[in-house]
């Protein structure tokens, strides 16, 4: 078996409305696929899908996945999204190598990594 690489990262929320509309201000694009069973943005070739919170208590929250988005800048990514309303998880850090890595939490406790890596090539 060999990995291609970051394909899919699905995050579960309970308003699909708010949420696309949240990730379309993250992003500044909006979804290719908009359905109100899963709503996907592609993001330079990568997807990101959101599909709705089903059979939870109101109290409850499914299990969430961090992945990391690549971004050329850290700090001001990690800004842009506090300004949106996101909660921070992890400050950006270097963690060796020149590679920056940070965390924050969306409107619905979605972890987002995000990751600055200059080694990381597609090709």
């Amino acid at each position: 078996m060999k990995i291609l690489g970051l394909r899919t990262t699905i995050y579960k929320v309970s308003d699909m409305e708010k949420a696309k509309k949240w990730y379309v201000d993250f992003l500044d694009f909006d979804p290719y696929f908009d359905e109100p069973f899963y709503v996907g943005f592609n993001v330079a070739g990568y997807e990101l899908g959101l599909q709705p919170e089903e059979g939870l208590q109101s109290s409850e929250k499914a299990d969430s996945v961090i992945t990391y988005w690549g971004v050329e800048n850290v700090s001001e990514s990690f800004q842009t999204l506090i300004s949106l309303g996101a909660k921070p998880h992890e400050e950006p850090t270097e963690v060796g190598g020149g590679i920056i890595v940070a965390s924050l939490k969306d409107p619905w406790e979605n972890i987002i990594g995000l990751i600055f890596n200059p080694h990381f090539s597609l090709s």
